[in-house]
Protein backbone atom coordinates (compact mmCIF):
# COMPACT_ATOMS: atom_id res chain seq x y z
CA UNK A 1 0.00 0.00 0.00
CA UNK A 2 0.80 3.37 -1.04
CA UNK A 3 1.47 6.76 0.53
CA UNK A 4 -1.24 9.52 0.01
CA UNK A 5 1.36 12.87 -0.17
CA UNK A 6 -0.70 16.39 0.32
CA UNK A 7 1.73 18.65 -1.81
CA UNK A 8 1.81 22.63 -1.42
CA UNK A 9 2.15 24.22 -4.18
CA UNK A 10 2.90 28.34 -5.32
CA UNK A 11 0.35 30.78 -4.88
CA UNK A 12 1.71 32.87 -7.01
CA UNK A 13 5.88 33.51 -7.56
CA UNK A 14 6.91 29.81 -8.63
CA UNK A 15 10.58 29.95 -6.84
CA UNK A 16 7.84 29.37 -3.73
CA UNK A 17 7.62 25.75 -4.48
CA UNK A 18 10.26 23.57 -2.51
CA UNK A 19 12.86 20.96 -3.53
CA UNK A 20 10.96 18.65 -1.77
CA UNK A 21 7.52 19.08 -3.59
CA UNK A 22 9.51 18.93 -7.35
CA UNK A 23 10.90 15.31 -5.68
CA UNK A 24 7.50 14.25 -5.37
CA UNK A 25 6.12 15.45 -8.36
CA UNK A 26 8.26 13.62 -9.94
CA UNK A 27 8.31 10.67 -8.51
CA UNK A 28 4.14 9.92 -8.17
CA UNK A 29 1.88 7.73 -10.12
CA UNK A 30 -1.03 9.98 -10.13
CA UNK A 31 -1.80 13.79 -9.16
CA UNK A 32 -5.37 14.61 -8.03
CA UNK A 33 -5.88 18.15 -8.59
CA UNK A 34 -8.86 20.72 -9.05
CA UNK A 35 -8.16 21.58 -12.27
CA UNK A 36 -5.84 19.29 -14.70
CA UNK A 37 -4.82 22.15 -17.39
CA UNK A 38 -3.45 24.57 -14.73
CA UNK A 39 -1.84 21.12 -12.76
CA UNK A 40 -0.07 20.34 -15.76
CA UNK A 41 1.13 23.74 -16.94
CA UNK A 42 2.83 23.79 -13.39
CA UNK A 43 4.67 20.18 -14.17
CA UNK A 44 5.77 21.90 -17.36
CA UNK A 45 7.10 24.93 -15.73
CA UNK A 46 8.91 22.92 -13.11
CA UNK A 47 9.91 20.43 -16.21
CA UNK A 48 8.72 17.61 -14.16
CA UNK A 49 8.95 15.13 -16.85
CA UNK A 50 7.80 11.22 -15.64
CA UNK A 51 4.08 11.86 -17.42
CA UNK A 52 2.16 11.00 -13.56
CA UNK A 53 -1.60 10.42 -14.29
CA UNK A 54 -4.03 14.09 -13.48
CA UNK A 55 -7.03 13.49 -12.13
CA UNK A 56 -9.24 15.81 -12.05
CA UNK A 57 -10.28 16.01 -8.04
CA UNK A 58 -12.97 18.69 -7.15
CA UNK A 59 -15.86 19.58 -4.95
CA UNK A 60 -18.30 18.25 -7.15
CA UNK A 61 -16.88 15.26 -7.93
CA UNK A 62 -15.10 14.42 -4.48
CA UNK A 63 -16.96 11.69 -2.92
CA UNK A 64 -17.06 10.01 -6.86
CA UNK A 65 -12.85 10.33 -6.85
CA UNK A 66 -12.12 8.82 -2.95
CA UNK A 67 -12.87 4.94 -3.59
CA UNK A 68 -11.01 5.81 -7.10
CA UNK A 69 -7.99 6.83 -5.20
CA UNK A 70 -8.30 4.29 -1.77
CA UNK A 71 -7.91 1.75 -4.72
CA UNK A 72 -5.26 3.28 -7.07
CA UNK A 73 -3.45 3.49 -3.09
CA UNK A 74 -4.27 0.12 -2.59
CA UNK A 75 -2.97 -1.20 -5.69
CA UNK A 76 0.50 0.09 -4.85
CA UNK A 77 0.16 3.87 -6.66
CA UNK A 78 1.57 6.46 -5.74
CA UNK A 79 -0.93 9.85 -5.14
CA UNK A 80 -0.39 13.48 -4.99
CA UNK A 81 -2.93 15.82 -4.04
CA UNK A 82 -2.51 19.51 -5.04
CA UNK A 83 -4.93 22.43 -4.96
CA UNK A 84 -4.49 25.30 -7.96
CA UNK A 85 -2.61 27.22 -5.16
CA UNK A 86 -1.31 26.67 -1.73
CA UNK A 87 -1.76 23.94 0.15
CA UNK A 88 -4.25 21.55 -0.32
CA UNK A 89 -7.67 20.81 1.98
CA UNK A 90 -7.29 24.15 3.32
CA UNK A 91 -10.60 26.06 2.07
CA UNK A 92 -10.40 23.54 -0.74
CA UNK A 93 -11.75 19.87 -0.97
CA UNK A 94 -9.66 17.08 0.54
CA UNK A 95 -10.39 16.20 4.04
CA UNK A 96 -12.78 14.20 3.06
CA UNK A 97 -10.20 11.83 1.55
CA UNK A 98 -7.53 12.29 4.06
CA UNK A 99 -10.03 10.87 6.58
CA UNK A 100 -10.84 8.02 4.73
CA UNK A 101 -7.16 7.45 4.27
CA UNK A 102 -6.57 7.01 7.84
CA UNK A 103 -9.96 4.72 8.34
CA UNK A 104 -8.10 2.45 5.30
CA UNK A 105 -5.04 2.65 7.18
CA UNK A 106 -2.98 4.53 3.85
CA UNK A 107 -0.29 6.02 5.26
CA UNK A 108 -0.45 10.27 4.51
CA UNK A 109 2.59 12.32 4.28
CA UNK A 110 2.59 16.46 4.14
CA UNK A 111 4.63 18.59 2.11
CA UNK A 112 4.23 21.90 3.29
CA UNK A 113 5.44 24.97 1.18
CA UNK A 114 3.19 28.68 0.28
CA UNK A 115 0.14 29.55 2.20
CA UNK A 116 -1.64 32.59 1.99
CA UNK A 117 -3.06 32.25 5.27
CA UNK A 118 0.35 33.05 7.26
CA UNK A 119 2.23 34.64 4.26
CA UNK A 120 -1.08 37.11 5.47
CA UNK A 121 -0.55 36.70 8.94
CA UNK A 122 2.77 37.39 9.41
CA UNK A 123 2.81 40.25 6.66
CA UNK A 124 -0.46 42.33 8.91
CA UNK A 125 1.55 43.65 11.51
CA UNK A 126 -1.24 41.98 14.06
CA UNK A 127 -0.64 39.61 16.78
CA UNK A 128 0.61 35.99 15.64
CA UNK A 129 -0.04 33.98 18.86
CA UNK A 130 -4.02 33.81 18.52
CA UNK A 131 -5.67 33.26 15.24
CA UNK A 132 -8.21 31.93 13.88
CA UNK A 133 -9.06 31.19 10.25
CA UNK A 134 -12.73 31.79 8.81
CA UNK A 135 -12.24 30.44 4.87
CA UNK A 136 -14.22 32.19 2.83
CA UNK A 137 -17.32 33.03 4.69
CA UNK A 138 -20.91 31.64 3.71
CA UNK A 139 -22.88 33.69 1.28
CA UNK A 140 -26.14 33.92 3.44
CA UNK A 141 -26.04 37.27 5.46
CA UNK A 142 -27.23 35.79 8.31
CA UNK A 143 -24.80 33.52 8.79
CA UNK A 144 -21.89 35.34 8.07
CA UNK A 145 -23.65 37.83 10.96
CA UNK A 146 -23.33 34.97 13.34
CA UNK A 147 -20.25 33.81 12.49
CA UNK A 148 -18.88 37.21 12.97
CA UNK A 149 -20.34 38.36 16.25
CA UNK A 150 -19.72 35.56 17.79
CA UNK A 151 -15.65 36.16 17.60
CA UNK A 152 -13.20 36.49 20.19
CA UNK A 153 -11.59 39.97 21.41
CA UNK A 154 -7.73 40.25 20.98
CA UNK A 155 -7.41 37.52 18.03
CA UNK A 156 -6.54 38.09 14.82
CA UNK A 157 -9.42 36.93 12.33
CA UNK A 158 -7.93 35.49 9.04
CA UNK A 159 -10.54 35.24 5.85
CA UNK A 160 -10.87 34.92 2.24
CA UNK A 161 -12.92 37.18 -0.06
CA UNK A 162 -13.69 37.35 -3.39
CA UNK A 163 -12.76 41.11 -5.32
CA UNK A 164 -16.60 41.22 -6.45
CA UNK A 165 -17.46 40.72 -2.32
CA UNK A 166 -14.78 42.93 -1.21
CA UNK A 167 -16.51 45.97 -0.31
CA UNK A 168 -19.49 44.21 1.26
CA UNK A 169 -17.47 42.64 3.86
CA UNK A 170 -15.55 45.60 4.87
CA UNK A 171 -18.99 47.57 5.23
CA UNK A 172 -20.44 44.21 6.91
CA UNK A 173 -17.09 44.63 9.47
CA UNK A 174 -17.38 48.35 9.85
CA UNK A 175 -21.36 48.03 10.70
CA UNK A 176 -20.49 45.24 13.23
CA UNK A 177 -17.41 46.61 14.77
CA UNK A 178 -17.07 49.98 13.91
CA UNK A 179 -14.31 51.81 12.32
CA UNK A 180 -11.61 48.97 12.97
CA UNK A 181 -8.15 48.52 11.12
CA UNK A 182 -7.92 46.00 8.75
CA UNK A 183 -5.34 44.65 6.80
CA UNK A 184 -5.57 43.74 2.78
CA UNK A 185 -3.59 41.42 1.36
CA UNK A 186 -4.21 40.97 -2.87
CA UNK A 187 -2.05 38.81 -4.96
CA UNK A 188 0.32 37.71 -2.25
CA UNK A 189 4.09 36.51 -3.59
CA UNK A 190 2.97 38.02 -7.11
CA UNK A 191 3.84 41.15 -9.16
CA UNK A 192 1.24 43.15 -8.47
CA UNK A 193 1.11 42.33 -4.53
CA UNK A 194 -0.40 44.74 -2.56
CA UNK A 195 -0.70 45.32 1.42
CA UNK A 196 -3.06 48.07 2.86
CA UNK A 197 -3.20 48.50 6.28
CA UNK A 198 -6.06 51.10 7.41
CA UNK A 199 -8.88 51.84 8.95
CA UNK A 200 -12.46 50.82 7.13
CA UNK A 201 -13.03 53.80 5.87
CA UNK A 202 -9.88 54.93 4.21
CA UNK A 203 -10.19 51.56 3.24
CA UNK A 204 -13.60 51.78 1.40
CA UNK A 205 -12.35 55.36 -0.02
CA UNK A 206 -9.34 53.51 -1.62
CA UNK A 207 -10.43 50.13 -3.25
CA UNK A 208 -14.15 51.50 -4.01
CA UNK A 209 -12.04 54.34 -6.63
CA UNK A 210 -10.63 51.31 -8.65
CA UNK A 211 -11.71 48.19 -10.12
CA UNK A 212 -10.58 45.27 -7.67
CA UNK A 213 -8.27 42.53 -9.15
CA UNK A 214 -6.83 39.14 -7.57
CA UNK A 215 -7.25 36.78 -4.34
CA UNK A 216 -7.64 38.54 -1.28
CA UNK A 217 -6.84 37.95 2.04
CA UNK A 218 -8.20 40.26 5.29
CA UNK A 219 -6.58 40.30 8.56
CA UNK A 220 -8.36 41.90 11.26
CA UNK A 221 -9.10 42.33 15.72
CA UNK A 222 -11.74 43.17 16.98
Amino acid sequence: MNKLYLVSTPIGNLKDITLRAIDTLSSVDVIACEDTRKTGLLLKKLEIKNNPQLLSYYEENELKRIPEIISLLKSEKSVALVSNAGTPTISDPGFKLVRECIKEGIKIEAIPGASAILSALVISGLSTNKFIFLGFLPKKEGKRKKILEKLEKDVTTIVYVSPYRLIKRLEELKSLFGDIEVVVCRELTKIYEEVKRDRISDLLSYFGKKKIKGELTLCFKI
